[in-house]
């Protein structure tokens, strides 16, 4: 079924139906909550009741403080490093009541952790990668702005080289990261058995329709989502869906899935723009502009996703035609 956004809008013409409300302190235009609105409407949309769980981060920091929340729907906040865990026993849990006859319901229940890049690509890695081992049935949406930004701009496994954080900060001798952001939906889908793809803000059709298939895969499911903090990435306020937008285009954040094995590219743009275009529009690259050997490594970037993409090309040719495994 494709998402109808028309339909959406005036399905959830009251957002306070949505399942997080107006009110958080978010920063504007930040784009974690575009990432949980566009799912949690999906999932309401498609007849589920929702149980969400939220890593310690912006999102929680923003959309929980004491005494106030903004979350209209059942809400489990636990650490930085286990929210796989955690919606892992809940989904448990329902499940054995379910067998049990001690639970009767009308609608089924949808069990969706988000987290950030921290808690994900990082601290939550080990109980994430459990979870999807053991073969939960529950959604992973990573709403992802490459950095530690609930404290303050440090250094992720998801920050880019080149990009300004407090933790590894370009200037005369340094310049900034040194190491390329970790592939964290390859990881995710070398689990087998899993459904794991990549979205973006700025994208919502294809976001939207992929949070659909995900709560739709009967097992594990995980959906990366790049997510700018306009307040670190150095963007104006209403800069997050064209930068990510850019992001595709310059195949800095390719848009593909993997069911069970299974690659499928779904957005190739006719031309692409070179990923210095991404770079230049982001004031935390500024003094990454400046410096002497800027040229190179903007240069081993744009080569990185050249490759990146040819391999995604590769394996969706010598895939389509092989049963999910």
């Amino acid at each position: 079924m494709a998402i109808n956004l028309k339909q959406l809008a005036v399905e959830f013409e009251d957002p306070n139906k949505i399942g997080i409300t107006s009110g958080h302190r978010l920063c504007p235009g930040c784009g974690a909550p575009m990432t949980v609105k566009m799912a949690l409407m999906v999932a309401k949309h498609l007849g589920y009741d929702v149980v969400v769980g939220l890593a310690t981060g912006c999102l929680e920091v923003s959309t929980t403080i004491f005494p106030y929340t903004a979350w209209s729907v059942p809400y489990i906040h636990n650490a930085f490093e286990n929210v796989a865990a955690t919606i892992s026993g809940a989904e448990t849990a329902y499940r054995a009541l379910k067998n049990r006859g001690k639970l009767k319901r009308e609608k089924p229940i949808k069990f969706i952790a988000f987290g950030g890049d921290g808690g994900t690509y990082d601290i939550g890695l080990q109980a994430l990668s459990g979870a999807v081992e053991r073969g939960h049935d529950f959604l992973y949406i990573l709403y992802d702005n490459e950095g530690y930004m609930n404290t303050g701009n440090q250094r992720s496994g998801s920050t880019p080289p080149g990009s300004y954080t407090t933790t590894a900060p370009v200037g005369e001798k340094l310049s900034g990261k040194l190491q390329l952001k970790k592939n964290i939906v390859e990881i995710i889908a070398a689990h087998e058995g899993v459904y794991a793809a990549t979205a973006t803000v700025g994208e919502p059709i294809d976001y939207m329709n992929k949070v659909e298939k995900a709560l739709k895969f009967e097992g594990p499911s995980f959906i990366a989502v790049l997510s700018p903090c306009v307040r670190f990435w150095r963007v104006p306020d209403d800069a997050a869906v064209p930068i990510t937008k850019l992001a595709v285009q310059t195949k800095y954040w390719p848009l593909y899935e993997v069911e069970k094995g299974v690659y499928r590219i779904t957005r190739k743009p006719r031309e692409f723009k070179p990923i210095r275009e991404f770079v230049e529009q982001q004031g935390r690259f500024r003094a990454l502009l400046s410096r002497p050997d800027a040229d190179e490594i903007i240069s081993m970037l744009q080569d990185y996703v050249d490759k990146r993409w040819e391999r995604l090309l590769a394996l969706e040719e010598a895939t389509k035609d092989k049963p999910a495994r």
